[in-house]
């Protein structure tokens, strides 16, 4: 995010935000005045621009340049473990996780990096991660027109770990199949195949 974008957008100024970690930072019991506090507010406004990019990205037109010529391939697309960090928007705490996303194309395909961030672009914004997971699938299907669409994610929460029932070691799975993934068991048993032989995980 640029320093500007609240001319444009409505979004509080840079100096706005950096007054409301301040005033965070005076709430938590610190002071901001103190040395190793003087420049926080500037990085977390900073680390914020990186944390939800995802605002700035529009993920339909990411998927939008295509290819059709592929030769008569007809089969599976999947990318595996795609990692990713997010931020639950109940706590703002990190998700942190990877996805298996797949399509069943059927006349065209799209180069494989823009699924990657399709879900880099969903991530970095505040999310639930079931809502993640039918965004991705439903952005694909959407823009791709396939047969079907399936996407797995695993991910860690620390609002989970680091507050409330302090539980770690614990993943959470969420799914979303699409079309020929939620309708054909064979091409649904094909998909979680090639993503499940992977270990639990752990963050």
């Amino acid at each position: 995010m640029s320093s500007d974008k609240s001319k444009t957008t409505g979004r509080p100024s840079r100096k706005e935000a950096e007054e409301a970690v301040r005033t965070l930072l005076r709430w938590a019991g610190d002071d901001p005045t103190r040395e190793g506090l003087i420049d926080t507010p500037k990085r977390v406004v900073k680390a914020y621009d990186e944390f939800f990019g995802g605002y700035d990205e529009d993920p339909h037109e990411i998927l939008s340049r295509t290819f059709e010529e592929v030769a008569g391939y007809d089969e599976m697309v999947v990318l595996r473990d795609i990692p990713f960090e997010s931020h639950c928007e109940h706590h703002m705490a990190a998700i942190i996780g990877r996805a298996h996303v797949g399509y069943l194309p059927k006349n065209k395909v799209v180069g494989i990096s823009k699924l990657a961030r399709v879900v880099e672009t969903y991530a970095k914004r505040l999310q639930v991660q079931e809502k993640m997971t039918a965004q991705i699938a439903d952005c694909i299907q959407d823009v791709l027109e396939p047969y079907g669409v399936g996407v797995i994610i695993q991910a860690t929460h620390q609002c989970m770990t680091t507050r409330g029932v302090h539980k770690h070691g614990v993943s959470m799975v969420t799914s979303r199949m699409v079309g020929s993934f939620r309708k054909d068991d064979k091409t649904r048993k094909e998909f979680l195949s090639v993503v499940g032989n992977f270990e639990p995980y752990r963050g």
